[in-house]
């Protein structure tokens, strides 16, 4: 430990900057990768949420459909009741001794009668409602099919890129501890701060345009001269990402600035 605190005290500025941008670079493809690997797992998991959504919908249907069936025996055997007792009363009918009787037994059959169409209409309501939640079922169903062809492609290409990321991923990361004895301490603990609060994730930027390549803050000329002389670590006043001259930083910046 006190060998490796002392080698980097032995490392000039200007070689601790270079490290540093080369420990960015490689962070920055680490980071690509889980981009790329970060998107599809989200996808799966919402793929699977809404197949599991539409089996539960399916579920449902079938459930109500049931109790739609349930409620056509009932009815029919209310009708089957109704007409028994209509047959019964029509018979009573025969041998009424009175008008008295005669009108009761009237008013039980229509009473029946009416009975037996309440019951009707009940039937052709659940006949249609059946209907219409059967083909639910189908439509609900063909998505449920897309979807489970959709996730099983999004699995199988998640499983490959974790496949062939993993390795790679790997190996920067091996660079990237080769690299982080070649800075001090304290400098690698602030960059990994920075990192942390950075939404692009970049800790240490090149000046672009005479500007910071974090925020594309104009930076002063007296501030890039110091930033080019590599005597210390400057940061920008605006963002607080570490700033580097691209010379240093082996960018070409007339390419850049095609």
């Amino acid at each position: 430990m006190a060998t490796e605190k002392a080698k980097t005290e032995t490392l000039s500025v200007e070689q601790r900057l270079k490290s540093l941008y080369q420990l960015q670079t490689i962070l920055t493809k680490i980071d690509r990768i889980k981009t790329i690997r970060g998107e599809l797992p989200l996808e799966v998991k919402d793929l699977e949420d809404s197949i599991q959504g539409l089996r539960t919908r399916i579920e449902n249907y079938q459930r109500e459909i049931q109790e739609l069936k349930n409620k056509t025996v009932v009815e029919k055997e209310k009708i089957n009741e109704s007409q028994a007792k209509i047959a019964r009363y029509k018979e009573q009918l025969d041998n009424v001794r009175n008008n008295r009787e005669f009108d009761l037994l009237s008013k039980e059959v229509e009473f029946q009668s009416l009975e037996i169409e309440l019951c009707e209409k009940h039937l052709h309501e659940y006949a249609r409602t059946i209907d219409a939640k059967t083909r639910d079922i189908e439509t609900t169903e063909e998505r449920l099919h897309d979807s489970e062809h959709i996730l099983a492609e999004k699995k199988a290409e998640l499983d490959e890129i974790v496949s062939e990321t993993r390795q790679d991923e790997e190996k920067l990361r091996v660079e990237a501890q080769e690299i982080e004895p070649n800075i001090d301490e304290r400098t690698l603990k602030a960059f990994k701060r920075i990192r942390q609060n950075a939404r692009n994730g970049l800790g240490i930027v090149y000046i672009q345009r005479n500007a910071c390549g974090g925020c594309f803050n104009r930076i002063p000329p007296q501030k890039q001269m110091e930033i080019k002389m590599h005597k210390k670590v400057i940061v920008c006043e605006y963002c607080g990402r570490i700033m580097i001259d691209p010379e240093l930083a082996g960018i070409d910046t007339e390419a850049t600035a095609q």
